[in-house]
């Protein structure tokens, strides 16, 4: 289109930029780099260099107004803990992996990040929108999904489709399209599909948590 489009990434608390690409500068999938005078570094990486990111520079808050015990939660020695996963490639590129309190960790230790999977799942055509999750069962997760069809969609393209039909299509795609690229430990072994919204915030983001919890106790 010959518009440029750069990426940059940061929270309220930080007024609100971190990190940044410029038009020298782009490393496709990351954030960019810190600006001047704002340090980055990820915290407690596992195996693959992810960790939480953390950030300290003047543009970080001092604190949450009459919020101390949050304050303390997020800011600890002048770091403030983001809540987000990433890492640092070596030249010092930021990458965004996830939300740490949605990651889904499996017995066996390993940690699936939902939003990597959400990303190809969002890519099949007919998907509104979908949610990765751990669904519980003894005392493990399964690596699950909902997906929100788009009615329109698929009555356009499929014309009478039956529900079970429809979940057998959605089912192979995520086998093909989704599992085949993952590692095993990351492939979806449930599936949920349904034509009703998801719960969501004023800001259109999906309540996680409420949603599992609702899918659980149906």
């Amino acid at each position: 289109m010959g518009i440029a489009t750069l990426q940059g990434y940061g929270l309220t608390e930080t007024s609100p930029v971190l990190t940044a690409e410029n038009d020298k500068n782009i490393c496709y999938g990351s954030v960019g780099f810190p600006l001047v005078n704002v340090e980055i570094k990820i915290d407690n990486p596992n195996e693959q260099g992810i960790g939480e990111v953390i950030a300290k520079g003047p543009n970080v808050m001092l604190g949450y107004y009459e919020m101390e015990n949050e304050t303390k939660e997020v800011l600890k020695d002048g770091w403030l803990y983001t809540g987000d996963l990433g890492y640092l490639d070596k030249k010092g590129h930021l990458f965004i992996t996830g939300r740490k309190k949605n990651v889904i960790v499996l017995k066996n230790g390993k940690n699936v990040y939902p939003e990597e999977m959400e990303i190809m799942i969002n890519n099949l055509p007919y998907v509104a929108e979908s949610m990765v999750f751990g669904y519980p069962k003894d005392d493990d997760l399964i690596v699950s999904t909902k997906i929100v069809y788009n009615e329109d969609y698929i009555k356009e393209k499929y014309n009478n489709i039956q529900e079970k039909e429809l979940y057998e299509m959605i089912w192979k795609d995520i086998k093909e399209k989704v599992n085949k690229f993952l590692p095993n430990y990351k492939h979806i072994k449930k599936l949920i599909i349904s034509n009703e919204p998801m719960i969501k915030t004023t800001t259109q983001k999906i309540k996680r948590f409420e949603e599992i919890k609702k899918i659980v106790n149906d």
